[in-house]
């Protein structure tokens, strides 16, 4: 018998009180009173309008667009049906970009299209880096709607080989300063640049630092809506709300494999809602972030107020993720009534932090999850996320509830890898959960968590007690 998967630090109570969580799914209710889509004027203009002799592509026209109907008060910008190519393109205060059924946005692969460099975050970082391929900061009232498209082209003939692995395309010899040994490679440099505080104003990147850009960044906007629209061909992250507030995220199709292909990242944000979309992901399908080590902890504002509901989640590293760049705390987040259903769909719902990142997180609750299979565990915690053993900032996850939750294939149940030296895991409450097809003999691996608490929660048909 592996005694390793056994090592339970605190024993959950002997006589663990009935778990209630009504109370607190009623809070959703006042939360939604916070959240709703922007309105705007009954007007419009066509970018087809707006296309100049000569232009090749429609870059400049939805620039003049969204400009004009940002200076007239608002209203909505449409792209008909159609294929059209373009580069970076900037949102503005009361513009709703409309992809009509039958449009498709092909973005430049080329990096120069995403230049001059702005104010951005990157993996939790502050810096000033390539434009995202739809970016907005400080706007309020923008939307992106409608069936049509978004394409980013990305693959492994061109972002892609900027992670540095040749499963997405990099080879020796590739301009990658990121993977060269003589040099230190972009990330690395921005983390650098973070711990020795080095002011953001001059945490320039540069194009070989191969950092690559999210699809679409709203950046300190308040009102935002991401509706209907399908977005393929990501270069990094698709959806990152960055330093927001009221957004709504619904109805998307998400659809990229590649590396950190996340499919939503609302970071540092608050009342948000994320509910009736597709997410088929190359890294994590939903990712609660608020930012990362020094950066997170300075700014100091946690994502709270989150509900995420009615998704499908397909292939990803997580369904509902919180972390792992969650320095600046996350409180508050409702899941119900997701279907996921992959052989690689690596976890259900999935907690990471590590000791240099730290963070609390906080009132969780998780409710009617149905699961056809996932890879590793229904419920993973992971205090050690990228092999950190130790630091300075011990991460905390507290007040956590999952109900309702059926799986009928997974390697764990519950694996929570906490510290062995002290607890910062507790108040774990499972209730009506049935995990079948689980197949790590202990069915459970549970390490430096206390007060983990089961109420009618069988795995592979034998009841957990308390």
């Amino acid at each position: 018998m592996k005694n390793y998967l056994f090592i339970v630090l605190l024993v959950v109570q002997a006589c663990a009180p009935q778990i209630n969580t009504a109370d607190h799914w009623k809070e959703t209710e006042s939360v939604l009173e916070k959240i709703s889509p922007p309105a705007f004027p009954d007007r419009s203009w066509n970018i087809v309008d707006f296309i100049e002799a000569g232009e090749t592509t429609v870059t400049h026209a939805i620039a003049r667009a969204i400009d004009t109907c940002h200076r007239a008060g608002g209203g909505t910008v449409i792209v008909p049906a159609g294929e059209y190519h373009t580069g970076a393109i900037t949102l503005k205060s009361n513009v709703n970009l409309h992809l009509s059924e039958g449009a498709v946005l092909k973005f430049s692969t080329d990096p120069k299209a995403y230049t001059p460099f702005v104010l951005t975050r990157w993996e939790g970082l502050d810096c000033y880096n390539f434009r995202p391929l739809i970016y907005a900061y400080g706007e309020t009232n923008i939307a992106i709607t409608g069936k049509g498209t978004l394409d980013g082209q990305a693959d492994t003939t061109n972002w892609w080989p900027w992670k540095g692995s040749k499963e997405y395309g990099w080879r020796e010899g590739m301009l990658n300063q990121h993977y060269r040994p003589d040099t230190i490679g972009g990330r690395e440099k921005l983390a650098r640049m973070a711990a020795e505080g080095v002011p953001v104003e001059q945490r320039w990147m540069e194009p070989d630092d191969c950092l690559r850009p999210p699809f679409i960044q709203p950046y300190k906007c308040t009102n935002v809506l991401i509706e209907g629209v399908r977005i393929v061909g990501a270069p990094f992250w698709l959806v990152h709300p960055l330093l927001c507030e009221n957004v709504t995220v619904k109805g998307l199709h998400l659809e990229s494999h590649g590396p950190n292909n996340d499919g939503c990242d609302p970071e540092s944000c608050k009342y948000v809602l994320i509910e009736d979309c597709y997410f088929n992901t190359g890294d994590d399908c939903i990712a609660i972030k608020s930012g990362r080590d020094h950066d997170g902890r300075a700014w100091n504002v946690p994502s709270e107020n989150i509900i995420i509901r009615n998704n499908t989640m397909k292939d990803g590293h997580g369904g509902v993720v919180i972390g792992s760049e969650i320095s600046g705390n996350c409180r508050n987040v409702w899941a119900e009534n997701c279907d996921m259903d992959s052989p690689n769909l690596d976890r259900v719902v999935r907690i990471k932090s590590n000791a240099v990142r730290g963070g609390v997180i906080e009132n969780i609750y998780v409710r009617n999850i149905r699961v056809g299979e996932c890879k590793e565990a229904v419920f993973r915690v992971e205090m050690k996320y990228e092999k950190v053993q130790e630091g300075p900032y011990l991460p905390e996850v507290r007040n956590v509830f999952l109900e309702d939750i059926q799986c009928n294939k997974s390697r764990y149940g519950i694996f929570i890898d906490g510290f062995t030296n002290q607890v910062r895991v507790r108040d774990i409450f499972l209730k009506n959960c049935i995990f079948e097809g689980v197949q790590e003999e202990g069915l459970n691996r549970i390490i430096g968590a206390e007060h983990v608490v089961f109420e009618n929660v069988t795995i592979n048909g034998k009841a957990l007690h308390n």
